[in-house]
């Protein structure tokens, strides 16, 4: 992605490829801003690991079933044991599910209602095609 040096605030008089922004200078402030990038980063991580099949299918499976341990994980999912774990420590570190211990069993679930939402917008979204 190219980023450009100009200023804030500072409308170029001709964009890349001779466009030239139709948008007043406030809008475009506004625009920039929407999103910093420390919050992009972070964003594109929760994405990146939302893009695997196998990650989806255990987030789908502790929605429906509230908490799963990582045996009852991996037969609901397909995917084996060690993948599920994995998997389950990826999306740990982000924050999207969460564990406790029970003897010599872990067992999942969702971290918050915002994933929750999040699948559900995106299930939503994926129907309308």
């Amino acid at each position: 992605m190219k980023v450009s040096n100009e200023l804030p605030g500072e409308v170029p008089a001709q964009g890349e490829g001779g466009c030239a922004p139709q948008a007043d200078a406030g809008t475009l402030d506004r625009a920039r801003a929407a999103l910093e990038e420390s919050v992009a980063l972070e964003l594109s991580e929760t994405f990146r690991l939302l893009s695997d099949p196998g990650r989806l299918r255990l987030i789908a499976a502790l929605l429906e079933a509230e908490e799963l341990c990582v045996c009852d994980l991996s037969t609901v999912t397909g995917l084996t044991a060690t993948a599920c774990s994995h998997n389950l420590r990826l999306l740990r570190g982000q924050r999207l599910v969460r564990y406790r211990r029970q003897g010599r069993n872990v067992f999942y679930t969702l971290d918050d209602d915002h994933i929750r939402v999040l699948l559900a917008v995106a299930r939503d979204h994926a129907a309308e095609r």
